[in-house]
């Protein structure tokens, strides 16, 4: 790296990233400053925005080129929760103990910083015969609907194309290295509504109870064991999330009853397969009770797998080279923008220990952001190789 052109500090960077208070849906001033800086870089930057989110579009190289490694990742972040529970100023961005503390430290400002720092000096060092996209979106912490898949979208319109991709979410659990992530589980959420006949606890049988039969409905779905999982996948889940009545009185048969599940499901089912068989077991124990139930299906992401081959295998490398530590290959956690970006291409998770992500006093250690630099710059360089 020349004079002219000084190494990037991811930590300086992530520190103003934090500094930027884009809590979700607000863009805060991070993409206006990650677009600035790229811009400067030699990037062609385009916002594509979208509502009310903000996303960012960055490419070097040429448009359409036979090879184009691309970067994922967000800058917004959740609300801070009590702040007065804080010891720092929660976009503060103090820098003490070893560690850089502020919200999105961890969850994952510290991530964008590192692969944004890698991608600058890569390219400028020794330009790749190919292209490096970045795609950064304000949108992953919220409904994610106008965040990622927009740039994805615009990305189609626009013959733009990662050949695969690399998601800087934070992915181990308590040691530097220990696990990347090469698939997720899907999410669905069902809500039920029982409809019965309201009336008086003293004569139970002039009304129709509701509860009854959603409590018997929820223990059919929580009783049910959905599989064992397989090779890759532990064994889906299912959960009781809500069950309220708003009943505040002891003498009334209320007419609903109201109760929602979860499921975290591996690729051996399809929101479509559990939304058949929650709406068949519904449909059974209203009949068996006589009383309506409607079912409302929010599925948040399907499950995905990224087979073990030649992308696992570079991030492993690079992450054993920089840590003498190789990752378990998982698909363990909740959902992240890698469960889009699988339609486009295939696609791999790596990233910080996420130990404090989403908590007060959210920090990250500063060694770490340097080494997660490390790593990302050369799984570019081999890559490039």
């Amino acid at each position: 790296m020349t004079a002219e052109h000084p190494q990037t500090d991811p930590v300086a960077l992530t520190a103003d990233l934090i500094r930027c208070p884009s809590v979700t849906p607000d863009e805060g001033g991070a993409l206006v400053l990650l677009e600035k800086l790229l811009s400067e870089a030699g990037f062609d930057c385009t916002r594509v925005d979208r509502g009310v989110t903000s996303n960012l579009f960055a490419r070097w190289g040429a448009k359409g080129a036979a090879r184009t490694f691309g970067f994922n990742g967000h800058t917004d972040v959740v609300p801070v929760g009590d702040a007065a529970a804080w010891t720092v100023d929660p976009f503060g961005a103090v820098e003490k103990d070893g560690m850089l503390w502020g919200r999105g430290a961890t969850d994952m400002k510290s991530g964008v910083a590192a692969f944004a720092a890698a991608a600058i000096d890569f390219t400028r060092a020794t330009p790749p015969d190919g292209a490096v996209i970045l795609t950064i979106t304000g949108d992953e912490e919220g409904d994610a609907t106008d965040g990622t898949v927009a740039l994805l979208d615009w990305m189609k319109a626009n013959d733009e194309a990662m050949s695969v991709c690399l998601v800087g979410e934070p992915t181990c659990p308590e040691n530097m290295g220990e696990m990347m992530k090469i698939g997720r589980r899907g999410s669905v959420t069902a809500f039920f509504t029982a409809t019965g006949v309201q009336g008086h606890s003293a004569y139970p049988h002039r009304a129709r109870n509701p509860l009854p039969a959603m409590a018997r409905l929820m223990d059919r779905l929580a009783s049910h064991t959905l599989d064992e999982g397989n090779d890759h996948f532990d064994a889906s889940t299912l959960a009781v999330v809500q069950f309220d009545t708003g009943n505040a009185a002891t003498n009334v048969i209320p007419a609903q009853c109201r109760a929602a599940v979860n499921i975290r499901f591996n690729d051996m089912h399809s929101s479509g397969s559990l939304s058949k068989w929650m709406q068949d077991e519904a449909d059974r124990v209203a009949k068996d009770f006589d009383l309506k139930i409607e079912m409302r299906v929010k599925v948040t992401g399907e499950s995905f797998l990224t087979p073990p081959g030649a992308l696992s295998d570079l991030v492993s490398k690079s992450v054993a080279a920089e840590t003498n530590v190789v990752p378990v290959l998982s698909t363990t956690g909740g959902t992240s923008d890698a469960r889009f970006v699988k339609d486009h291409c295939p696609v791999v998770e790596f990233g910080l220990v996420g130990q404090t992500m989403h908590q007060v006093d959210e920090r990250v250690p500063v060694d770490q952001i340097r080494q997660l630099k490390r790593i990302y710059t050369r799984i570019l360089r081999d890559y490039f190789a």
